[in-house]
């Protein structure tokens, strides 16, 4: 490393005693291609874009690179709000759109907010078995009370067959 010394003062000297410090003079030499204004030192971003890149490509992020714990650098409470936010974010729209009722999104919120689903998907292949399973139970439930509704006609044509031969039988003898 080599050192510098300051030469302001001997610069300043040499001025006065050459007579050279003059404006004309520094114009002239300036002209002439003596003296010339360096260029700014460039300070280059081509290697921090560079290992920015890569480190998007999961790159040098490996167990020497780390400094903090793991908790540190990603912590567990910023990942359960974002789950949190994303999971009521569907569950808000799905109500809105009209795919769930208040009652399953309520039921839905809370088993989220209890860790039930761990992702969207989760979630939504939660939501699309609920709805079917809902289906198939309402499908089964008029099923049944028309089955019901079949059986009481039944019964009272019967009735009603049964008490017509007894007024035929009962008018019969009179």
């Amino acid at each position: 490393m080599t050192c510098r010394a300051n030469l302001t003062t001997q610069k300043r000297l040499a001025s006065s005693v050459l007579k050279c410090g003059q404006r004309k003079d520094i114009r002239k030499l300036v002209k002439s291609g003596l003296i010339f204004k360096k260029p700014q030192a460039s300070h280059s971003r081509f290697r921090i874009r560079e290992h920015a890149a890569a480190k998007r490509l999961g790159r040098h992020s490996g167990h020497g690179k780390r400094k903090g714990t793991a908790e540190a650098r990603m912590p567990t409470s910023v990942l359960w709000m974002r789950r949190m936010r994303v999971l009521r974010n569907l569950l808000r729209k799905y109500r809105e759109q009209g795919k769930i009722d208040r009652h399953m999104y309520q039921e839905l919120y809370v088993k989220s907010k209890g860790n039930v689903f761990k992702n969207k998907r989760v979630l939504m292949e939660y939501i699309h078995k609920a709805k079917t399973e809902n289906a198939r139970i309402k499908a089964l439930k008029d099923q049944a009370e028309a089955h019901r509704l079949r059986n009481k006609a039944s019964r009272e044509r019967r009735a009603q067959r049964i008490a017509a031969k007894r007024d035929a039988l009962i008018s019969g003898e009179q």
